[in-house]
């Protein structure tokens, strides 16, 4: 006898990891992306000049143009997807007004397509398809991707974005805004942003933390490197 047969219920034994990274990967990224490009610019500012107000001066631009701009792009691109899903939403829904038998029909298909038997298939759309709002749902995930009652807001991925833009980007800053002297106090404390931000991100890869960790602070490191370069040109040649 089986554990179906005997109505005793099966266990599982294995979790996946979430897959999308949930909430925690927009805002760790965000937040490495403000990082690693204010850790850049005040590098390469530092590279051109020792004036401590002149870096300052740059980071605190770059983070509030760096976290305006992230914040409006992401306002934009979550509002025009929301836009377009609604607008998908409202001709399934206009189908299934006019045409219900068809949207079933279509929905058993959906589901003979998937593996189940005919039979089966009809009566689960029959079912579903009694409650025009699920049956709705069930069409918008199916043929949308997309859950009608669960779109994304424009104003909270801007104002995440804003925020985790604006944490990063503060930090290679703060040391010049404690009035602290020289590169070297922003770069360990970037350095070790950058890699504590690796290390985060590695709860939603297959990687190690430590793998993580080096790879963002190498990415990061190189990205300053570069750019001190290229400050240092610039300020050597007297432009």
């Amino acid at each position: 006898m089986t554990g179906a047969d005997s109505g005793v219920r099966a266990e599982i034994h294995h979790q996946h990891r979430d897959v999308n990274g949930g909430w925690l990967r927009p805002a760790v990224f965000g937040a490495m992306d403000g990082l690693v490009s204010n850790f850049a610019l005040i590098a390469g500012v530092a590279g051109g000049t020792a004036d401590t107000k002149v870096i300052a001066l740059a980071g605190v631009a770059g983070l509030a143009a760096g976290a305006f701009s992230m914040a409006g792009g992401e306002y934009v691109s979550v509002a025009s997807q929301s836009e377009m899903a609604q607008a998908e939403i409202d001709v399934e829904r206009r189908e299934l007004e006019r045409n219900p038998q068809a949207e079933e029909d279509e929905l058993a298909q959906l589901y003979v397509g998937r593996g189940v038997d005919p039979e089966t298939a009809r009566e689960v759309a029959r079912q579903i398809s009694r409650n025009p709002e699920s049956a709705l749902a069930v069409h918008a995930q199916a043929e949308l991707g997309v859950d009608p009652h669960d779109l994304p807001s424009p104003v909270l991925a801007a104002v995440s974005s804003f925020l985790s833009f604006s944490v990063g980007a503060l930090i290679p800053l703060l040391p010049y805004l404690l009035g602290v002297r020289g590169l070297w106090v922003s770069v360990i404390a970037s350095s070790v942003a950058l890699f504590a931000a690796g290390a985060v991100v590695s709860r939603v890869t297959a990687r190690t933390w430590w793998f993580s960790g080096l790879r963002q602070l190498l990415v990061g490191a190189l990205a300053a490197a570069l750019t001190w370069g290229l400050g240092t040109a610039v300020g050597a040649s007297g432009l």
